[in-house]
């Protein structure tokens, strides 16, 4: 095995580790999906009470997106990632014992921590490892392992609530199959723990905080004897501006305005989330069951809708960075604009049943094909390049202040989406709540077309803002 095929393995291994804390994030995420029924039943709470223990996590994402660029600048990557680590397994045996609602909330708040620090995180510390040809395909993965942590989430939920004969039955030991979805997670949580003490600090992190010599140890364990070269092109980046990273960087000091790089990664962040993916990821077995689908079904719905999932993500990881990372999200914004008005379409002329539920008749399989269509294209474009580019796209001195306030836009307004479709669901119905995740769609389109610039094959010591 030459040096360069060793140092490349090794970057890929590395890469590997840090997205455990994508495949939780996505785990986190979706766990959820199957327990709506379990939490409602337990602690006895209305539809507005169970879209809060469902979105509670996303406050927690916000305010774990929000410190975690701040406290990595002054921390580490690495040590950000170790304290998300620790949270995971907190939130998910905490979540799976709790007693009350407000006692699942802490625990949901806790695991939310986790998850918005891993969001902006793992991406920023993979794209400060990678070499600028791969780094758009290590990133990716980092999608990958979120889709693959919600097709696991999706596939032990349907197999516990199965076995079980639903999620509110009792399961082993005497507890409901819901709690032991929570403590699946358990196992991912603890071996990211442990894989993450044998991965080095991020080498841009220890430049910028003066750590030089530490910077050109991993550098070269990264790039072989190129490693030299690299560092003296980080320190060069850097030269005159090592000061210690704050939010006020953000602002141009030339022009007394917020930098334009900012409002296109809050852009990005808010518009990924606008087109209501996350409504499918945390509220798909409660859509489908709206629809007429028994609880096994839709839950066997959900995995259906991972696994075209994880197909999408595969096939960006391979092309984009070869394609570039605005085609990737001007194909996406068109195939969900498209789909997501489809769906529309087939609610609008749905029926009622005598018990109230819509009556999909024919329109039943039209709704389903649109809807894992509209899964595809958002996990082939918005889902993987918005990440890539977060984690990319800022300049060294300002990506932990930039990843922080597009990470917090990026969970307030999944907050927002998530609290708000039960509302929706309730006062609009299915057409209206997706009518507007459609109007969403084809706001990305222009947003692409005029704002996002391409960062294929750049270094990060090249990125302006």
């Amino acid at each position: 095995m030459t040096q360069n095929t060793d140092n490349m393995l090794f970057i890929v291994l590395v890469s590997c580790v840090a997205t455990i804390g994508g495949f939780l994030f996505g785990f986190d995420s979706g766990v959820i999906n199957g327990t709506v029924d379990g939490l409602s039943a337990a602690f006895n709470s209305d539809s507005m009470g169970t879209g809060f223990n469902v979105a509670s996590m996303l406050l927690g994402c916000a305010v774990g997106a929000f410190t975690a660029g701040r406290l990595a600048d002054k921390y580490g990557r690495k040590s950000l990632l170790i304290v998300a680590s620790v949270l995971f397994i907190v939130s998910a045996w905490g979540s799976g014992i709790a007693t009350s609602s407000l006692e699942f909330i802490v625990y949901r708040i806790l695991g939310g921590l986790a998850v918005g620090a891993a969001s902006v995180m793992t991406p920023a510390y993979i794209s400060e490892i990678a070499p600028a040809r791969l780094r758009g395909r290590l990133s990716s993965i980092q999608q990958v392992a979120i889709i693959t942590g919600l097709f696991c989430a999706f596939v032990s939920n349907y197999f516990l609530a199965d076995i079980a004969g639903a999620s509110t039955a009792k399961f082993w030991l005497d507890f409901e199959a819901w709690r032991w979805m929570f403590w699946i997670e358990l196992v991912p949580a603890v071996l990211f723990f442990v894989l993450l003490m044998l991965i080095p600090e991020s080498p841009r992190y220890l430049v910028l905080n003066k750590k030089d010599q530490q910077a050109g140890q991993v550098l070269t364990r990264l790039y072989g004897i190129s490693g030299e070269q690299k560092l003296a092109e980080i320190q060069s980046s850097l030269a005159g501006d090592r000061h210690e990273p704050k939010l006020s960087d953000l602002v141009d000091k030339a022009t007394g305005k917020v930098r334009k790089i900012m409002w296109i990664g809050i852009g990005l962040a808010t518009l990924q989330q606008l087109v209501g993916i996350n409504v499918v990821f945390y509220y798909g077995a409660v859509l489908w069951q709206a629809v007429g689908f028994s609880e096994g079904d839709a839950l066997l719905i959900n995995v259906i809708s991972g696994a075209v999932s994880i197909a999408a993500c595969v096939i960006t990881m391979y092309l984009i960075d070869k394609v570039g990372r605005k085609p990737f999200l001007m194909i996406g914004s068109i195939g969900m604009a498209v789909t997501l008005s489809t769906m529309v379409f087939a609610f609008l002329n749905a029926g009622v049943d005598a018990s109230g539920d819509l009556d999909m008749g024919k329109f039943g399989t039209l709704a389903l094909i649109a809807a894992n269509a509209y899964v595809f294209f958002f996990n082939l474009s918005w889902g993987p390049i918005m990440w890539v580019m977060l984690g990319e796209m800022f300049p060294n001195q300002i990506r932990g202040s930039g990843l922080a306030v597009a990470g917090l836009a990026q969970w307030v307004t999944n907050f927002i989406i998530t609290m708000t479709f039960p509302i929706l669901l309730a006062g609009v119905g299915l057409a209206g709540a997706y009518g507007l995740y459609s109007v969403c769609a084809i706001i990305s389109i222009f947003f692409v077309a005029k704002f996002v610039y391409e960062t294929k094959g750049k270094e990060l010591e090249e990125m302006q803002g």
